[in-house]
């Protein structure tokens, strides 16, 4: 079966011995560090605008997690243009809009993966109110009740600039790591979708930077704390 166009390549999986996948295991390591005292059970993944490869990253590093044998659910809270079931090819017939509209349970739109300890909660039907759903009351007790069931959930949202959505949800996880591509956004687009989030007061626990010149003919992955 050939690979859709909206699937973003996890080399994780498909390369684990890779340089790059080496970098997502450093970035993983960082995170875990990153603040001993307060745990990162809960990382939402963004970027200031699109095509910044925040998509590619989270799942990466979502494979990261679950090779440390973490229990991992990897949430696509994009409802806008989500690509998590592409990705790991899997229905987008029931998602997190689903649960949000009340027509699902969580254990019904929790999917299992091919790789080991990783599960997938894609986003399910688009619908025509992303953020209401996500501020609502029903997401936040959908975090809560997810926060109980794995060691670590990372969310994929929209990029910080673009709508409100990834604002919305920041104040709802334990920190944010904002991904830059150094090769194609402006310092000021930067600067202006970290502005905004610790404008709602979102915790920001580091940067990854892709498209980082270096002496290697790879892209790779660096991380530094806010």
């Amino acid at each position: 079966m050939s690979r859709h166009p909206e699937a973003r390549p996890i080399i994780m999986d498909l390369n684990p011995n890779s340089p790059i996948s080496e970098s997502y295991r450093k970035l993983r390591t960082n995170l875990q560090y990153a603040e001993v005292d307060r745990p990162l059970q809960m990382l939402m993944v963004t970027s200031a605008s699109p095509h910044e490869g925040k998509t590619t990253t989270v799942n990466n590093l979502a494979v990261a997690y679950a090779q440390s044998e973490k229990s991992v659910l990897l949430i696509d809270a994009d409802l806008r243009k989500p690509t998590a079931h592409h990705s790991f090819r899997l229905s987008n017939r029931v998602g997190v809009t689903s649960i949000l509209s009340g027509q699902k349970r969580i254990i019904e739109a929790i999917q299992d993966t091919r790789i080991p300890n990783l599960k997938v909660m894609t986003a399910g039907p688009i619908p025509p109110n992303p953020s209401e759903l996500l501020g609502s009351k029903r997401m936040d007790g959908l975090l809560q009740e997810l926060r109980e069931m794995y060691d670590i959930v990372l969310v994929d949202t929209p990029p910080v600039l673009a709508v409100s959505d990834a604002q919305i949800v920041s104040t709802r996880c334990d920190g944010v790591l904002l991904v830059i591509n150094s090769k194609r956004v402006k310092r000021q687009f930067a600067v202006k979708a970290r502005d905004a989030l610790l404008f709602v007061k979102a915790r920001i626990v580091g940067v990854a930077l892709n498209q980082v010149p270096t002496n290697e003919a790879y892209p790779y992955y660096e991380y530094s704390s806010n």
